[in-house]
Protein backbone atom coordinates (compact mmCIF):
# COMPACT_ATOMS: atom_id res chain seq x y z
CA UNK A 1 0.00 0.00 0.00
CA UNK A 2 1.45 3.75 -0.84
CA UNK A 3 1.44 6.23 2.09
CA UNK A 4 -1.19 7.68 1.53
CA UNK A 5 0.09 11.51 2.74
CA UNK A 6 2.61 11.24 0.27
CA UNK A 7 0.17 10.01 -2.48
CA UNK A 8 -2.12 12.86 -2.04
CA UNK A 9 0.64 15.27 -1.74
CA UNK A 10 1.65 14.11 -5.27
CA UNK A 11 -1.56 14.11 -6.72
CA UNK A 12 -1.98 17.53 -5.44
CA UNK A 13 1.06 18.80 -6.97
CA UNK A 14 0.46 17.34 -10.34
CA UNK A 15 -3.40 18.57 -10.84
CA UNK A 16 -1.97 21.94 -9.42
CA UNK A 17 0.92 21.39 -12.90
CA UNK A 18 -1.53 20.38 -15.32
CA UNK A 19 -5.00 22.52 -14.07
CA UNK A 20 -3.35 25.65 -13.10
CA UNK A 21 -5.94 28.40 -13.00
CA UNK A 22 -8.86 26.17 -14.44
CA UNK A 23 -9.44 23.46 -16.74
CA UNK A 24 -10.84 26.12 -19.37
CA UNK A 25 -11.99 23.22 -22.03
CA UNK A 26 -14.02 21.49 -19.86
CA UNK A 27 -15.41 25.01 -18.02
CA UNK A 28 -16.40 26.47 -21.73
CA UNK A 29 -19.01 23.54 -22.43
CA UNK A 30 -19.52 21.60 -19.74
CA UNK A 31 -22.41 22.12 -17.07
CA UNK A 32 -20.58 21.80 -13.68
CA UNK A 33 -23.26 20.07 -12.87
CA UNK A 34 -23.12 17.37 -15.31
CA UNK A 35 -22.51 13.91 -14.59
CA UNK A 36 -21.05 11.05 -16.43
CA UNK A 37 -18.92 7.56 -16.92
CA UNK A 38 -15.98 6.43 -18.20
CA UNK A 39 -13.83 3.01 -18.37
CA UNK A 40 -10.25 2.80 -18.82
CA UNK A 41 -9.40 0.57 -21.67
CA UNK A 42 -6.49 -1.51 -22.00
CA UNK A 43 -4.82 -1.09 -25.73
CA UNK A 44 -1.48 -3.27 -25.12
CA UNK A 45 -0.81 -7.07 -23.16
CA UNK A 46 0.97 -6.59 -20.31
CA UNK A 47 0.83 -5.94 -16.89
CA UNK A 48 -1.80 -3.72 -14.80
CA UNK A 49 -0.46 -1.03 -12.73
CA UNK A 50 -1.61 2.60 -10.27
CA UNK A 51 -5.48 0.95 -9.80
CA UNK A 52 -4.44 2.68 -6.47
CA UNK A 53 -3.44 5.64 -7.17
CA UNK A 54 -6.05 6.15 -10.21
CA UNK A 55 -9.21 5.67 -7.58
CA UNK A 56 -6.80 8.02 -5.60
CA UNK A 57 -6.70 10.63 -8.08
CA UNK A 58 -10.86 10.67 -8.75
CA UNK A 59 -11.60 10.82 -5.10
CA UNK A 60 -9.22 13.44 -4.47
CA UNK A 61 -11.41 15.71 -7.10
CA UNK A 62 -14.77 14.29 -5.51
CA UNK A 63 -14.67 12.29 -2.78
CA UNK A 64 -18.08 10.84 -3.76
CA UNK A 65 -16.63 9.41 -7.05
CA UNK A 66 -17.65 5.69 -7.78
CA UNK A 67 -14.92 3.53 -8.65
CA UNK A 68 -15.24 0.43 -10.17
CA UNK A 69 -12.33 -2.20 -10.25
CA UNK A 70 -12.79 -4.91 -13.03
CA UNK A 71 -8.66 -5.74 -12.54
CA UNK A 72 -6.60 -5.21 -9.85
CA UNK A 73 -2.66 -4.41 -9.98
CA UNK A 74 -0.41 -7.02 -11.05
CA UNK A 75 -2.92 -8.98 -12.90
CA UNK A 76 -1.86 -9.35 -16.44
CA UNK A 77 -3.76 -7.55 -19.21
CA UNK A 78 -4.62 -8.15 -22.50
CA UNK A 79 -5.77 -5.41 -25.06
CA UNK A 80 -9.32 -4.77 -25.43
CA UNK A 81 -10.09 -5.75 -21.84
CA UNK A 82 -10.93 -3.22 -19.58
CA UNK A 83 -9.42 -2.12 -16.27
CA UNK A 84 -12.33 -0.15 -14.59
CA UNK A 85 -15.24 2.09 -14.51
CA UNK A 86 -16.19 5.12 -12.87
CA UNK A 87 -18.94 7.24 -12.21
CA UNK A 88 -18.39 10.95 -10.91
CA UNK A 89 -18.94 15.10 -12.41
CA UNK A 90 -18.00 15.03 -15.38
CA UNK A 91 -15.36 18.10 -14.69
CA UNK A 92 -13.27 15.30 -12.34
CA UNK A 93 -13.43 12.57 -15.44
CA UNK A 94 -11.85 15.29 -17.51
CA UNK A 95 -9.70 16.88 -15.28
CA UNK A 96 -8.59 13.60 -13.75
CA UNK A 97 -7.96 12.25 -16.55
CA UNK A 98 -4.61 12.73 -17.87
CA UNK A 99 -2.69 12.00 -14.73
CA UNK A 100 -4.61 8.49 -14.37
CA UNK A 101 -2.96 7.65 -17.49
CA UNK A 102 0.24 9.30 -17.54
CA UNK A 103 0.37 7.43 -14.04
CA UNK A 104 -1.09 4.05 -14.94
CA UNK A 105 0.45 3.69 -18.60
CA UNK A 106 3.82 4.87 -17.12
CA UNK A 107 3.65 2.03 -14.11
CA UNK A 108 1.89 -0.59 -16.18
CA UNK A 109 5.18 -0.40 -18.64
CA UNK A 110 7.36 -0.70 -15.14
CA UNK A 111 5.62 -3.72 -14.08
CA UNK A 112 5.52 -5.30 -17.17
CA UNK A 113 9.28 -4.91 -17.96
CA UNK A 114 10.29 -6.15 -14.05
CA UNK A 115 7.84 -9.19 -14.82
CA UNK A 116 10.24 -10.22 -17.53
CA UNK A 117 13.17 -9.94 -15.35
CA UNK A 118 11.35 -11.86 -12.78
CA UNK A 119 10.40 -14.70 -14.96
CA UNK A 120 13.83 -14.96 -16.01
CA UNK A 121 14.89 -15.68 -12.62
CA UNK A 122 12.61 -18.10 -11.75
CA UNK A 123 14.19 -21.16 -10.02
CA UNK A 124 16.82 -19.13 -8.90
CA UNK A 125 17.58 -18.24 -5.48
CA UNK A 126 18.52 -14.30 -7.03
CA UNK A 127 15.99 -11.26 -6.74
CA UNK A 128 16.10 -8.30 -8.89
CA UNK A 129 16.72 -5.00 -6.91
CA UNK A 130 15.33 -1.84 -8.57
CA UNK A 131 17.55 1.81 -7.87
CA UNK A 132 17.43 5.50 -7.30
CA UNK A 133 17.84 6.18 -10.97
CA UNK A 134 13.95 7.04 -10.81
CA UNK A 135 12.60 10.13 -12.08
CA UNK A 136 12.06 13.36 -9.60
CA UNK A 137 9.02 13.45 -8.00
CA UNK A 138 7.82 9.94 -9.32
CA UNK A 139 10.07 7.63 -7.63
CA UNK A 140 7.17 6.72 -5.40
CA UNK A 141 5.37 5.27 -8.27
CA UNK A 142 7.92 3.98 -10.23
CA UNK A 143 9.01 1.60 -7.06
CA UNK A 144 5.42 1.04 -6.24
CA UNK A 145 5.23 -0.15 -9.96
CA UNK A 146 8.51 -2.16 -9.45
CA UNK A 147 6.68 -3.91 -6.50
CA UNK A 148 3.63 -4.46 -8.41
CA UNK A 149 5.70 -6.56 -11.40
CA UNK A 150 7.36 -8.81 -8.87
CA UNK A 151 10.76 -6.67 -7.80
CA UNK A 152 12.15 -6.35 -5.06
CA UNK A 153 12.88 -2.10 -3.53
CA UNK A 154 16.16 -1.21 -2.70
CA UNK A 155 16.75 2.02 -0.47
CA UNK A 156 13.69 4.65 -1.07
CA UNK A 157 16.44 7.14 -1.34
CA UNK A 158 19.47 8.79 0.84
CA UNK A 159 17.97 8.32 4.68
CA UNK A 160 16.90 4.81 5.13
CA UNK A 161 20.21 2.82 4.29
CA UNK A 162 23.72 3.87 3.89
CA UNK A 163 25.18 2.91 0.41
CA UNK A 164 29.02 3.43 0.31
CA UNK A 165 29.84 3.83 -3.37
CA UNK A 166 32.66 4.22 -5.37
CA UNK A 167 32.99 8.24 -4.79
CA UNK A 168 32.10 7.94 -1.03
CA UNK A 169 34.95 5.79 -0.71
CA UNK A 170 37.26 7.80 -2.69
CA UNK A 171 36.89 11.26 -0.83
CA UNK A 172 36.57 9.56 2.84
CA UNK A 173 40.04 7.77 1.94
CA UNK A 174 39.66 4.21 1.19
CA UNK A 175 37.32 0.95 2.19
CA UNK A 176 38.20 0.70 5.66
CA UNK A 177 38.36 4.68 6.58
CA UNK A 178 34.62 4.97 5.03
CA UNK A 179 32.97 1.71 7.23
CA UNK A 180 34.91 2.86 9.92
CA UNK A 181 33.61 6.65 9.55
CA UNK A 182 30.07 5.33 9.14
CA UNK A 183 29.80 2.89 11.59
CA UNK A 184 31.26 5.76 14.06
CA UNK A 185 28.43 8.69 12.92
CA UNK A 186 25.43 6.08 12.89
CA UNK A 187 26.86 5.13 16.60
CA UNK A 188 26.91 8.79 17.77
CA UNK A 189 23.72 9.57 16.35
CA UNK A 190 21.74 6.26 17.60
CA UNK A 191 20.40 5.02 13.92
CA UNK A 192 20.04 2.16 12.99
CA UNK A 193 20.21 2.08 9.47
CA UNK A 194 22.33 -1.02 7.66
CA UNK A 195 25.21 -0.35 5.41
CA UNK A 196 25.81 -1.66 2.23
CA UNK A 197 29.80 -1.17 0.74
CA UNK A 198 30.72 -1.20 -3.10
CA UNK A 199 33.45 -3.02 -4.33
CA UNK A 200 35.31 -2.77 -7.82
CA UNK A 201 37.65 -5.86 -7.18
CA UNK A 202 38.78 -8.71 -5.52
CA UNK A 203 41.05 -6.72 -3.26
CA UNK A 204 37.58 -4.18 -2.06
CA UNK A 205 36.17 -7.16 -1.23
CA UNK A 206 39.01 -9.21 0.89
CA UNK A 207 39.48 -5.01 2.54
CA UNK A 208 35.57 -5.07 3.48
CA UNK A 209 35.72 -8.80 5.09
CA UNK A 210 38.43 -7.56 6.83
CA UNK A 211 37.03 -4.29 8.18
CA UNK A 212 33.36 -6.37 8.65
CA UNK A 213 30.82 -4.11 10.19
CA UNK A 214 28.31 -4.19 7.16
CA UNK A 215 25.59 -5.79 6.10
CA UNK A 216 25.90 -5.96 2.09
CA UNK A 217 28.52 -5.71 -0.49
CA UNK A 218 27.68 -4.70 -3.88
CA UNK A 219 30.20 -6.25 -6.45
CA UNK A 220 29.95 -3.53 -9.58
CA UNK A 221 30.43 -4.76 -12.94
CA UNK A 222 32.07 -8.62 -11.97
CA UNK A 223 31.96 -10.65 -15.00
CA UNK A 224 29.91 -13.98 -13.82
CA UNK A 225 33.23 -15.54 -13.27
CA UNK A 226 34.70 -12.80 -11.28
CA UNK A 227 31.38 -12.54 -9.59
CA UNK A 228 31.71 -16.54 -8.63
CA UNK A 229 34.94 -16.07 -7.09
CA UNK A 230 33.69 -13.08 -4.68
CA UNK A 231 31.15 -14.85 -3.63
CA UNK A 232 33.31 -17.56 -2.77
CA UNK A 233 35.47 -15.10 -0.67
CA UNK A 234 32.23 -13.82 1.37
CA UNK A 235 31.41 -17.48 1.61
CA UNK A 236 27.73 -16.24 2.74
CA UNK A 237 28.87 -14.24 5.65
CA UNK A 238 26.67 -10.89 4.13
CA UNK A 239 24.05 -10.44 1.55
CA UNK A 240 25.53 -9.86 -2.10
CA UNK A 241 24.00 -7.81 -4.88
CA UNK A 242 25.45 -7.84 -8.21
CA UNK A 243 24.93 -4.39 -10.19
CA UNK A 244 26.62 -2.34 -13.32
CA UNK A 245 25.07 -3.48 -17.34
CA UNK A 246 23.03 -6.80 -16.41
CA UNK A 247 20.81 -6.92 -18.89
CA UNK A 248 17.86 -9.73 -19.64
CA UNK A 249 20.01 -11.87 -21.47
CA UNK A 250 23.43 -11.75 -19.04
CA UNK A 251 20.72 -11.73 -16.40
CA UNK A 252 20.95 -16.07 -15.94
CA UNK A 253 24.43 -16.18 -15.67
CA UNK A 254 25.24 -13.61 -12.93
CA UNK A 255 21.84 -15.80 -11.18
CA UNK A 256 23.99 -18.50 -11.41
CA UNK A 257 26.66 -17.85 -9.26
CA UNK A 258 24.15 -17.43 -6.28
CA UNK A 259 24.27 -13.56 -5.83
CA UNK A 260 21.25 -12.70 -3.43
CA UNK A 261 20.46 -9.63 -5.75
CA UNK A 262 20.96 -8.07 -8.96
CA UNK A 263 20.27 -4.20 -9.04
CA UNK A 264 18.91 -3.56 -12.54
CA UNK A 265 18.33 0.38 -13.19
CA UNK A 266 16.54 -0.11 -16.66
CA UNK A 267 13.20 -1.33 -15.58
CA UNK A 268 12.92 1.42 -14.75
CA UNK A 269 14.21 4.19 -17.00
CA UNK A 270 14.20 1.56 -19.94
CA UNK A 271 10.70 0.88 -19.15
CA UNK A 272 8.06 2.05 -22.22
CA UNK A 273 4.84 3.46 -20.91
CA UNK A 274 1.70 1.05 -22.55
CA UNK A 275 -1.26 2.11 -24.19
CA UNK A 276 -4.33 2.66 -22.23
CA UNK A 277 -7.26 4.75 -22.79
CA UNK A 278 -9.99 7.01 -20.90
CA UNK A 279 -13.30 6.92 -22.37
CA UNK A 280 -16.75 8.27 -21.68
CA UNK A 281 -19.47 5.82 -21.51
CA UNK A 282 -23.18 5.82 -21.31
CA UNK A 283 -24.32 6.98 -17.65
Amino acid sequence: MLDEKALNDFIRTALAEDIGNGDHSTLACISPTAKGSAQLKIKEDGILAGMEVAEAIFKWLDMFTVFKPLKKDGDAMKAGEVAFEVQAAVHTLLMAERLVLNCMQRMSGIATLTHQYVQALEGYHTKVLDTRKTTPNFRMLEKEAVRIGGGVNHRMGLYDMIMLKDNHIDFAGGITAAVNKTVDYLKQRGLHLKIEVETRNLEDVKEVLAVGQVHRIMLDNFTPAQLADALALINGKYETEASGGITLATLQDYAQTGVDYISVGAIIHHAVSLDLSLKAMDY
